[in-house]
């Protein structure tokens, strides 16, 4: 389905069509809420995975904490974040890592007042202004 934000660099909406690609990823993460979870990921984190239908994607990108490429496979961010709680990591952590910048740059980006809007316009909107 052609969705207009689908030309957006970077926007992972969770449409129906991206819940479906992330769910057993998102219950994963959601499966961190629960202590005994927790330790058995802790453990041996390859083999928890293997209780859930995650695609070897999936997986990969969960054992690599490849927080960008879990989003593009489907992860919700609020789950996803559970997975970085876990690690005790911070949301700019995560958003460093997803931008490419240290946590203390990301930090700093957003108390500056966030991502510049050059080169995050839609593609269409981009080959306008290049062309």
């Amino acid at each position: 389905m052609n969705r207009e934000y689908r030309d957006i660099p970077g926007t992972y909406v969770m449409d129906g069509q991206h819940c479906r690609k992330g769910y057993h990823l998102n219950m994963f993460c959601m499966s961190l809420n629960k202590a005994e979870n927790r330790d058995e990921f802790r453990k041996d984190e390859a083999a928890f995975l293997e209780k859930f239908k995650l695609t070897d994607e999936q997986k990969k990108a969960v054992l690599e904490r490849d927080w960008l490429g879990m989003l593009r496979l489907g992860g919700n961010i609020y789950y996803t974040f559970k997975l970085a709680i876990f690690d005790g990591r911070s949301m700019q952590f995560v958003g460093g890592a997803m931008s490419d910048v240290t946590e203390e740059e990301f930090r700093q980006m957003m108390v500056s007042g966030g991502r510049p809007v050059e080169g995050n316009r839609s593609k269409k909107e981009q080959e306008q202004s290049n062309g």
